[in-house]
């Protein structure tokens, strides 16, 4: 049915109509094929760009005797509209004249390869385009953006020498490009950013414990940091009063590090004016805690990643993920 519709439109219509799809559908068959090195693609290709350069041929042709038309000749050998031959002149001894030059016509086939070309390389930029382009322009999700650190007043422990990291510098070290890859999932965009400047529980206020958090659709990544005197030989040795379960004692860039594993917390809040319902245990979690410093003298970055199955990927995941964000932190100056 579309190939009648196709041939009941006029010639000016139809075949440039059909060179540029055939050029869209070759280019994009050929780099396919090339990609993918299959050769029945590539012959596909191929075919789809020689009958398109023959219709390019056929154009030309047309164009080309639309432009110098022949005048049409009679029975009798002369054109209709040539008058009677008049009787010839005596013959007189002309002068010699300049040859001349006869004008080059330009080579057909070339026409047509290079419209061809013309068309495939239109076909290529409309392929590739949204590619090239910002992903701003053909309406592609982009990466979240972390908040503003200036926005909020810090907190006075902020303020005390040493200097500590800010939630906003947390969540910039943090919200990589590679964050993705790392966590096994390229896929996926970032689906929210936040970050805070909390201090630690049941320290007065007195010590500094920032956060930030990168969300994907699979998984969530949180890392903080809290300036304590707590060294992790000192926290490992806690973990056997706590309910962390699948303990083990690394080093991570020169650094003494522990994986544990825990449930996260779920919370739920009610906008409607009634109460939330009672706090639960969410997901396990898994966490990896690196000290400061080499020298274990205390405080400790925490990188837990988790997903509401359930599932998280393995140590290994979560060390390359430390190793990429824990030298982009900003250093603590003493």
């Amino acid at each position: 049915m579309l190939g009648f519709l196709v041939r009941l439109l006029p010639f000016w219509v139809r075949e440039p109509l059909l060179i540029v799809v055939g050029s869209v559908f070759g280019v994009r068959i050929a780099y396919m094929a090339l990609d993918e090195k299959d050769w029945v693609l590539g012959v596909i290709g191929a075919v789809f760009l020689g009958a398109t350069a023959l219709r390019v041929h056929t154009v030309v042709q047309a164009l080309r005797a639309r432009r110098n038309p022949a005048p049409a000749a009679s029975v009798d050998g002369t054109t209709p509209d040539t008058p009677a031959p008049a009787p010839a002149p005596a013959p007189q001894r002309p002068a010699p004249a300049a040859p001349a030059v006869r004008e080059k016509e330009p080579n057909a086939w070339g026409q047509a390869f290079a419209a061809v070309a013309v068309f495939a390389a239109l076909g290529a930029a409309v392929w590739l385009g949204p590619k090239l382009l910002p992903s701003e322009a053909h309406g592609t999700p982009h990466a979240v953006s972390c908040p503003d650190g200036q926005e909020t007043e810090l907190p006075s422990a902020y303020k005390k020498p040493p200097r500590t990291v800010t939630g906003a510098e947390l969540c910039e070290a943090l919200n990589t490009p590679d964050l993705a890859r790392l966590l096994g999932t390229p896929a996926e965009t970032a689906t929210g950013a936040s970050a805070s400047n909390n201090t630690a529980p049941l320290t007065g206020g007195k010590v500094a414990q920032p956060e930030a958090k990168v969300e994907f659709d699979t998984y969530t990544v949180n890392v903080a940091v809290t300036y304590n005197h707590l060294s992790i030989a000192q926290y490992v040795k806690l973990m056997d009063y706590g309910n962390e379960i699948d303990v083990k004692k690394t080093e991570v860039l020169g650094r003494p590090a522990v994986f544990s594993s825990d449930h996260t917390m779920k919370i739920e809040i009610s906008l409607g004016g009634a109460s939330g319902g009672p706090v639960e245990q969410g997901p396990l979690a898994r966490t990896l805690a690196v000290a400061l410093d080499a020298k274990d003298r205390g405080g400790y970055y925490e990188i837990t990643v988790w997903s509401t199955s359930g599932a998280f990927p393995d140590d290994d995941v979560l060390l390359d993920i430390t190793e990429k964000v824990l030298p982009a932190v900003p250093a603590r100056k003493m």
